[in-house]
């Protein structure tokens, strides 16, 4: 067997617009290059656990809790929290009635500079309050990073709607970013930060209020109108027909969905280019996961996995062969199908459905493509 198309597992190589594959066959290094697009400059999180901004249309490889690294995907979203870190602005609504001491702090934040601010709680009614305007009837997600300083109550961060979730944080903890999620009931969006104990003393950083049902990536503001927008992000296009054997082969995935969303995400397809002949692993709507293999435009397997979450890690290979197709997950045959053709005519391969739609928006560790059909025990090896 050759393993002639990889991505990841810790060997990352990416410039502008592109993102660079590899085809180790012979210990010869060939570049595969996937076409990367993102309009816009994005944040990551880097090697030194620092938040940074990258370029336009530089791929983000984020090490967000992995030593190795991950390709991130996300969708288009806007900060409409207009000042994310000036917290002197007017917006930030820190009236004495609200009973907190509110000052500049020379801590070092999560970007590595000394932009936090330090809020100490001098009565039971106490909030930061940070006010921007918003579409109703619309969800929205609050986020912000925190650091508990000195007291052991926890901090609460209310949404739009003055719901509230509740974070026990520890000295220790160092940096947290914590989140609260509502669909809106007027045009005034409210991100709250609540301590519950007189005496406790926290900062804060990196405020963030987008339309979405989940945090993403911090979008840095400081008073443009109307918040600023991250683009999102593509990435297809890879291999061609000499890496690739559309008579047999497996197609392995390691990755996690952003969040269950309730959409149909395509994370990996394998394809010639049109939806006739495919290859395929897909997050479902709800949430489990889905491989199949398409071949003259008729499904020769369709498997199914529903035993963990889509946001956790999972390690998924398709293998695929004339009467001979298996699936695997973390380790386990998760099912087989001895009937069916396998596909022709494979020259490319992409996050996103192969016409270029249901992009995939998630974390990527690893990405494979073996030539041969590989036994049981190597597949089980490979997912485990």
């Amino acid at each position: 067997m050759a393993n002639t198309f990889n991505l990841g597992n810790g060997n990352w190589a990416q410039k502008t617009e592109k993102l660079l594959a590899y085809n180790a066959e012979n210990n010869n290094y060939k570049p595969l290059p996937f076409d990367f697009d993102r309009a816009s400059t994005a944040t990551r999180v880097n090697k030194d656990g620092l938040i940074e901004t990258v370029r336009i249309d530089e791929p983000r490889i984020d090490f967000l809790n992995n030593t190795k690294g991950h390709l991130l995907l996300e969708p288009e979203r806007t900060n409409v929290q207009i000042y994310s870190q000036d917290f002197s602005q007017s917006i930030w609504n820190t009236p004495s009635t609200k009973s907190v001491t509110f000052e500049p702090t020379s801590t070092i934040d999560p970007e590595g500079k000394t932009n936090a601010y330090r809020i100490t709680s001098t009565a039971s009614d106490n909030q930061v309050a940070g006010l921007t305007s918003i579409l109703s009837g619309t969800t929205y997600t609050g986020s912000i990073y925190v650091k508990r300083v000195s007291g052991t109550g926890n901090v609460l961060i209310r949404d739009v709607n003055n719901n509230q979730n509740e974070y026990s944080l520890l000295p220790s903890d160092g940096w947290k970013r914590i989140s609260a999620t509502a669909q809106s009931n007027s045009t005034n969006g409210r991100l709250y930060i609540n301590l519950n104990t007189v005496g406790d003393s926290i900062e804060i950083w990196g405020a963030q209020l987008e339309e979405g049902s989940y945090a993403t990536s911090y979008i840095p503001t400081s008073g443009q109108s109307g918040g600023v927008t991250r683009s999102a992000e593509t990435c297809s296009n890879a291999g061609n027909s000499t890496v690739f054997n559309d008579s047999e082969g497996v197609l392995y995935f390691e990755g996690s969905a952003l969040a269950n969303d309730g959409t149909n995400r395509w994370a990996v397809s394998l394809s010639d280019g049109s939806n006739d002949e495919r290859v395929q692993i897909i997050y479902l709507s709800d949430n489990s996961i889905s491989s199949s293999v398409i071949s003259s435009n008729s499904s020769q397997c369709s498997f199914n996995y529903s035993g963990g979450l889509a946001t956790d890690f999972n390690k998924i290979a398709i293998s695929y062969k004339d009467n001979d197709f298996k699936m695997y997950v973390n380790g386990t045959q998760v099912d087989s199908d001895t009937s069916g053709n396998a596909p022709s005519g494979l020259n490319t391969l992409g996050f996103e459905r192969p016409t270029g739609v249901s992009q995939f928006y998630g974390n990527i560790k690893d990405v494979r493509v073996y030539n041969t059909a590989l036994s049981d025990s190597e597949l089980q090896a490979l997912t485990s």
